[in-house]
C-alpha cells in the first residue's frame, strides 16, 4: 500500500473545485486478502488479491455526479473532475444532496483496535483450514465435505471533503468456516460453521469450528415434517439475528421517506415488548463493523433505536435526514461508485434475563429453528414467510429434528411478541440471543 490518501483526494478534491464544483467528497479504499480452502483432505485453492479504488462526488448546485476508479495513473486522476462535473452538469436536481453539515463533522476519532498488525502467512491459513475441514469429517456420522476454507483480509478508507474534513481508518478480518454433509443417499443433511473476527487472538478455535459443524449435520438426520399448526417458535442465535436485520431495514430513512416500511408510523411507538431494547454500536472496539465516523464524516456513537419496547430513532443519512426535517443520525455507509445510504453498524438485541433452558422449559409443542431459507419478508406490509429446519420441542425439551416446514406471521406482531434469552454473544456484525415467538403459523405436510 503505497499511495498517500491524503495527498490523493487532497488534489483530486482541489482539481474538482477548479472545475467548477461548489463541494466535492472524495473516498480512497484499499485493501488486500488472501484466502485458502481445503477439502477432503487435499489442498484446493490459495488466492491472493490487492485492490484500490477511488470514488469522487461533486456537486453543481442541487446537481451531483458520481465517478470512480481503479487507475491511478496521472493521467487518469487529472481527468477525472472534468469528467465529473461533465455528468453533473447533465444530471436532474436532487434538492436534498450535499455534503454533511460542517457542525456535525467528527472531530475525534476514537481509538477502537480494528487492526491486526500480524499478517497470517499462507501455511498459517492452510493450516487453518486444513484443522477445521478435519475436525468436521473426524465426527461419527458425516460422510462427506463441501470444504473448508480460511480468510484474512485487510483494508483503509480514507475520506476527504471540501469543506476540510479529513479521516482514514483501517482493519482486518481473519475468517474460518466449514460446510459438511452426513447421512448417504436422499437421507443426506448438510450443515456449517463459521468464525470472523479482526484479530487472530479472537478468532474461535478451528477444531472447535470443525467439530460444531460436524456434529449439528449429523443432528440433522432422519428429520420430520410437522403438520400444519400454530406454536410458539423459539429462534437460534443466528436466525434471530436475522429478525433485527429485518428490523433495522424498517427504520431505514430511506424505506420511511419513501413511505415504504410497515413501521412508518410507529415513532415513539411500543413495536416490541416492555424491556426489550436494540443497540446500534459503531465505537465497539474490535467490532466487526466499527468504525469512527460515518459515510459523510459525520461523528456517530452508541444509539438504542429501541428502548423499553419502544422506538426511539430512524437509521439517517443527510440525504434521508433533508427528506423527512431531521438531522442525520451518522448512519451513512457508502461505497466509491454511489450515493451515501443509511446502514446500521454493530447491530444487537440485548440479552435477556432468562435462560434458554428456562426460555423453552413451558413449550408443550414449539419449533425450534435452526435454519432459515427463502426471502419471504414484504417490508412494506411486514408479512414474513420462511422456509425452515430445526427440531421439535416436546415438553420443553428438544426432542427430533424436523424439515420441509414454513414458518408465517407479520413482524409487528412478531416484534410485540418477542421475548430475548441471555445468551447474547458478539460473534458477527448483527447478533441476538435466542428468542421465542409466541403464535406463528407452521406450515407443514
Amino acid at each position: 500500500m503505497t499511495h498517500d490518501p491524503q495527498k490523493i483526494l487532497g488534489r483530486l478534491l482541489d482539481a474538482a473545485k477548479a472545475a467548477g464544483a461548489d463541494a466535492a467528497d472524495a473516498l480512497f479504499v484499499e485493501g488486500v486478502s488472501s484466502s485458502v480452502s481445503y477439502r477432503l483432505g487435499k489442498l484446493e485453492d490459495v488466492e491472493r488479491a490487492e485492490s484500490y479504488d477511488l470514488g469522487l462526488r461533486v456537486f453543481a448546485g442541487r446537481k451531483v455526479a458520481f465517478i470512480s476508479t481503479t487507475d491511478f495513473s496521472d493521467t487518469a486522476l487529472a481527468a477525472l473532475p472534468g469528467r465529473a462535473m461533465q455528468m453533473a452538469r447533465l444530471a436532474p436536481e436532487d434538492r436534498f444532496a450535499g455534503l454533511a453539515p460542517q457542525d456535525r463533522l467528527a472531530r475525534d476519532f476514537p481509538q477502537l483496535d480494528l487492526e491486526d498488525p500480524a499478517e497470517p502467512s499462507a501455511e498459517t491459513l492452510i493450516e487453518r483450514a486444513r484443522t477445521v475441514e478435519g475436525a468436521a469429517l473426524a465426527v461419527p456420522g458425516v460422510t462427506n465435505s463441501e470444504g473448508g476454507g480460511a480468510s484474512f483480509s485487510r483494508s483503509a478508507v480514507a475520506l476527504a471533503t471540501s469543506t476540510g474534513f479529513y479521516g482514514r481508518y483501517a482493519g482486518t478480518s481473519h475468517g474460518i468456516g466449514v460446510a459438511v454433509l452426513a447421512g448417504e443417499g436422499t437421507g443426506m443433511e448438510r450443515d456449517y460453521d463459521h468464525a470472523s473476527a479482526r484479530h487472530a487472538g479472537d478468532l474461535r478455535d478451528a477444531a472447535e469450528i470443525g467439530r460444531r459443524a460436524g456434529e449439528k449435520a449429523v443432528k440433522r438426520l432422519n428429520p420430520r415434517s410437522m403438520k400444519s399448526q400454530t406454536v410458539p417458535v423459539v429462534f437460534h442465535p443466528d436466525e434471530a439475528a436475522g429478525l433485527v436485520g429485518h428490523f433495522a431495514g424498517a427504520i431505514s430513512g430511506t424505506s420511511i421517506a419513501r413511505g415504504v416500511s410497515f413501521l412508518k408510523d410507529r415513532m415513539g411507538a411500543r413495536v416490541f415488548a416492555p424491556g426489550v431494547a436494540i443497540i446500534d454500536d459503531p465505537h465497539r472496539v474490535r467490532g466487526l463493523r466499527s468504525k469512527p465516523f460515518d459515510g459523510e464524516g459525520v461523528a456517530n456513537a452508541r444509539r438504542a433505536l429501541i428502548e423499553d419496547g419502544v422506538l426511539t430513532t430512524w437509521l439517517l443519512d443527510c440525504a434521508s435526514a433533508r427528506q423527512l426535517g431531521l438531522e442525520t443520525t451518522g448512519h451513512a455507509a457508502r461505497g466509491t461508485g454511489g450515493p451515501p445510504s443509511p446502514s446500521a453498524t454493530n447491530l444487537y438485541l440485548q440479552a435477556g434475563t432468562v435462560s434458554v433452558k428456562d426460555l423453552i422449559a413451558d413449550i408443550k409443542q414449539g419449533f425450534y429453528v435452526t435454519e432459515l431459507m427463502g426471502m419471504g419478508v414484504n417490508g412494506v406490509t411486514g408479512d414474513y414467510s420462511r422456509g425452515a429446519a430445526g427440531f421439535w420441542i416436546e415438553n420443553g425439551e428438544i426432542a427430533f429434528p424436523v424439515s420441509e416446514v414454513t414458518i408465517a406471521g407479520n413482524l409487528k406482531d412478531m416484534f410485540a411478541r418477542l421475548t430475548p434469552a441471555s445468551d447474547l454473544e458478539f460473534r458477527h456484525g448483527t447478533n441476538a440471543p435466542t428468542v421465542r415467538i409466541e403464535g406463528m403459523t407452521l406450515a407443514g405436510a
